[in-house]
């Protein structure tokens, strides 16, 4: 940020330097023409544009420290009359010193006086009023980047404390199945404990990344579905597939396991036998389709409200990172529920 502002603060200065260097060239060559020598010409341009120049600068400068609002913006008015006044005093003044022996360029000095003061002033104010403009729209893109960035801080920690509700509801419900496995089927309940530390190690590393490849989360989806599989037993089965493009595109991290979970959910709480949850994985026109199906008995399901916080916690992760309501829809088909999530790739 440092090096561009520095560089944008030279290109100002090299552009402000040719703006008074063309201005110093058009008025020798005009004294000139009047039939003034160059000698003249040439210095009476050099201390006018310079004394300019110089009164430019310093109204550019105060800008920087206090700037009239648009209500009071007469003051840049009045503050350009009192500049192109006192530069006019100093112009005089250098001017009268130069050429001490020259009465008739001494004459032409103080008839010349109204359009001299006219002119600095003229152009005094055109540079009060772009240097006025220039720190507004400066303001204003600081204005938009502190904005942006207190958006992107806040997308951040609302993205981390919807990850972080997630852990404790599975975590609680792992400890609850290790509890009641503990006594009547104790090496059950060690072969959890592992594959539950496996499952929390996986997701402290993926805790400081924001996408990660379809095949790492799949990877990691499959430790969380060991542990309910010791959970359920036969009862859960899976069965995943996807293409060879699908495995290498990105999705937000630990995106899968809260739908899974809320497919388990609805699709074994309420049952007794042998239920199978679907994942489909796909590519189509640089996007990630994912469904997710589970069966669904409409009997059993209407007394759970809602399809779960873990669906309504990716439908707001994928707005917060997308920003589009449209990436995450639910379907029932008959006995089956299929939720459907699309991921933009970038």
């Amino acid at each position: 940020m440092e090096n561009k502002e520095t560089l944008s603060g030279s290109r100002v200065l090299l552009v402000y330097s040719c703006w008074w260097l063309v201005w110093m060239v058009e008025q020798a060559y005009l004294f000139h023409s009047l039939d003034w020598s160059w000698e003249i010409a040439g210095a009476d341009a050099v201390v006018t544009q310079l004394v300019l120049a110089l009164g430019g600068y310093i109204m550019h400068t105060s800008f920087r420290y206090y700037r009239p609002g648009q209500k009071n913006a007469a003051y840049i008015v009045i503050w350009s009359i009192v500049m192109a006044g006192l530069l006019f005093l100093l112009q005089r003044w250098l001017l009268s010193e130069l050429f001490p022996g020259r009465p008739d360029y001494l004459l032409f000095l103080s008839q010349s006086s109204m359009m001299r003061y006219m002119f600095n002033w003229l152009m005094i104010a055109f540079v009060s009023v772009l240097s006025w403009i220039w720190y507004f729209l400066h303001e204003q893109r600081e204005h938009e980047k502190r904005k942006q960035d207190a958006e992107q801080l806040a997308r951040t920690a609302e993205l981390t404390s919807l990850r972080q509700q997630l852990q404790p509801h599975f975590l609680f419900n792992s400890l609850n199945s290790i509890s009641a496995l503990a006594g009547s089927r104790p090496e059950e309940a060690r072969k959890m404990i592992q594959q539950l530390s496996d499952f929390l190690r996986g997701t402290l590393k993926k805790d400081d990344r924001q996408m990660v490849t379809l095949e790492e989360e799949l990877f990691h989806l499959q430790l969380y579905l060991d542990i309910e599989k010791v959970r359920f037993g036969y009862r859960l089965q899976t069965h995943i597939v996807h293409d060879d493009f699908a495995v290498k595109m990105t999705l937000p991290a630990l995106l899968l396991q809260p739908v899974v979970e809320n497919a388990i959910k609805f699709g074994l709480y309420d049952t007794t036998g042998e239920i199978m949850i679907s994942i489909d994985a796909r590519a189509e026109n640089k996007t990630l389709v994912l469904n997710i199906t589970n069966p669904f008995d409409a009997v059993t399901s209407s007394s759970q409200s809602g399809t779960g916080f873990g669906l309504s916690s990716i439908q707001r992760r994928l707005y917060l990172l997308f920003f589009r309501n449209d990436l995450l829809t639910t379907h029932i088909d008959e006995n089956r529920f299929t939720t459907t999530i699309k991921i933009p790739q970038q």
